[in-house]
């Protein structure tokens, strides 16, 4: 029978491999926000980063380390059947062209390369940090864990995953790279601050959907967990 904590894990789960798999998948794009440029995939981030503070809140490392190998093992069967898919030869009456598929999706091949590295990285990286913050405050002062973590992961994140998709293979100039690559962060950044209310808006409703004592038994329970 599934638990309420179970359940909670689940959508939370849902939540953060289908943003991450979307994100790489779309990533390709680059698009003009004023005067800056930046990846579409972008968009879907900040919903990862909010997912992965409340994973890291309620179910601690364990619980995001799981995700995260099975977000990177999705990762690469989305890599493979993308390979595949542009090796498969489109029917004359194709509407989608050989040309136009591989245009699209082959640049998301090199999101994905540099995603999978990145994404690890940044991952462990953000747990060490929301941690460190956790183990300084106790469960006080939840923006400063959440948002830190988020300034510290995505930087890492953001440099690798911009420079292997779009530097190494030549689609940007190293100035370019940097100017994409800064104001994709700097748009993390905000989110990850604008979102600090909606963080402790979904932490509300999941005390009250537990209940007080088994939320604050779920949360201490992460602390000690490997």
């Amino acid at each position: 029978m599934t638990t309420k904590r179970d359940l909670i894990f689940l959508i939370l789960a849902g939540v953060f491999v289908s943003n991450a798999i979307l994100a790489e998948i779309i990533g390709g794009k680059l698009i003009q926000v004023g005067p800056y440029l930046m990846s579409v995939g972008v968009i879907l981030w900040p919903v990862v980063f909010l997912s992965t503070d409340i994973v890291n809140e309620y179910f601690g490392k364990s619980g995001v380390r799981r995700l995260t190998f099975l977000t990177v093992s999705l990762i690469v069967y989305a890599f493979v059947v993308l390979y595949l898919a542009m090796w498969t030869k489109a029917a004359r009456v194709s509407p989608v062209t050989d040309e136009q598929f591989t245009a699209v999706f082959g640049q998301s091949l090199w999101i994905i390369v540099g995603s999978i590295a990145a994404f690890l990285v940044s991952q462990f990286v953000d747990v060490s940090v929301f941690w460190f913050f956790r183990n300084k405050t106790g469960t006080g002062y939840l923006w400063i864990r959440t948002t830190g973590s988020t300034a510290v992961s995505q930087l890492v994140d953001t440099f690798v995953i911009i420079g292997i998709a779009f530097y190494l293979p030549g689609k940007l100039s190293l100035n370019d790279y940097l100017k994409v690559a800064l104001v994709n962060y700097s748009y993390k950044l905000i989110i990850a601050v604008a979102l600090t209310p909606v963080i402790y808006a979904f932490h509300s409703a999941i005390d009250r959907y537990l209940g007080k004592s088994a939320s604050d038994k779920l949360i201490h329970d992460a602390e000690k967990k490997d």
